[in-house]
């Protein structure tokens, strides 16, 4: 009787935790959502101003704006402890997609400088090497200037915000509010923030967050079987909350973006400001 009240509960979680998969709740100043346990919240792919199976609630600008340099995060503060705790190597490709996705930049390789190192010894060999057919087009001269400048940062990154075991424990039996009490919600809160490179002036800065539900540690309750099945519902959601998180600064700034008026400084930008000093 205790086994079948059991797997009874056991079902009803597992429902649940299906319905739960790929759960990333956003910012109140967006919506991004992902439809699989597996999937984040930028999908698809871009070819030019073409976009592919890009997430439904991805903002997008009607003309480009500009080139864009994004920078790859690597060398900052929380770059060592975000890839340690999600298994996340880097964060900036799917920046790239959903910036490209958009139409609102045309983005460069600059800001990745391993992408830019690579990129850059290849263009050396062709040019300089005289092993390269003629009229291959490796003359100076053909590099395309960032006009802007992107900087990701993660501000809160793998934060338990409590525990969602208490009503889950009591409606679907013992056995399963053993689950439940493992189940967390994770917390990300993130920055961009982007800057004209000509003139070094912040354009615009956004923040996003998103929390997403973790629940694959309490699996082992039920034994290896149970847990190892559903082992993909618990990939990094502290990862996945964190790509929602950009996701929605992203879509932010578009907005604002969209309505974009430049800031104005009496006597000009840089000539000592307003605010005087007797």
């Amino acid at each position: 009787m205790i086994l079948k009240k059991n797997m009874a509960g056991m079902a009803g979680l597992l429902a649940l935790t299906y319905m739960l998969g790929g759960c990333v709740t956003p910012g109140s100043g967006g919506s991004v959502t992902t439809g699989s346990p597996d999937a984040t919240a930028v999908s698809g792919a871009a070819g030019g101003a073409t976009s592919a199976g890009a997430n439904a609630s991805l903002e997008r600008c009607s003309e480009t704006l500009g080139t864009l340099a994004v920078d790859d995060g690597r060398g900052k503060d929380w770059y060592a402890s975000f890839g340690a705790a999600t298994k996340i190597t880097t964060i900036e490709p799917l920046i790239r997609l959903a910036v490209q996705q958009s139409n609102c930049f045309v983005i460069t390789s600059i800001g990745n400088n391993r992408t830019d190192s690579k990129m850059s010894a290849i263009t050396d060999k062709q040019r300089n090497s005289g092993e390269f057919r003629a009229g291959s087009k490796q003359q100076k001269g053909q590099r395309v200037a960032a006009d802007y400048y992107m900087e990701p940062s993660i501000i809160i990154d793998n934060s338990s915000t409590g525990k969602v075991a208490g009503a889950l424990g009591g409606l679907v039996g013992r056995g399963a509010g053993a689950v439940a009490a493992g189940m967390e919600s994770k917390v990300s809160v993130v920055t961009l923030s982007m800057f004209d490179i000509r003139s070094g002036v912040q354009i615009a800065i956004s923040e996003g967050n998103a929390t997403a539900t973790n629940y694959g540690a309490a699996l082992g309750a039920f034994g290896g079987g149970a847990a190892g099945g559903l082992s993909g519902f618990s990939q990094t959601p502290e990862g996945k909350a964190t790509v929602a998180a950009f996701t929605d600064a992203y879509n932010k700034m578009v907005i604002a973006l969209r309505n974009y008026k430049a800031q104005d400084v009496k006597g000009g930008l840089g000539r000592g400001g307003q605010l005087k000093v007797k």
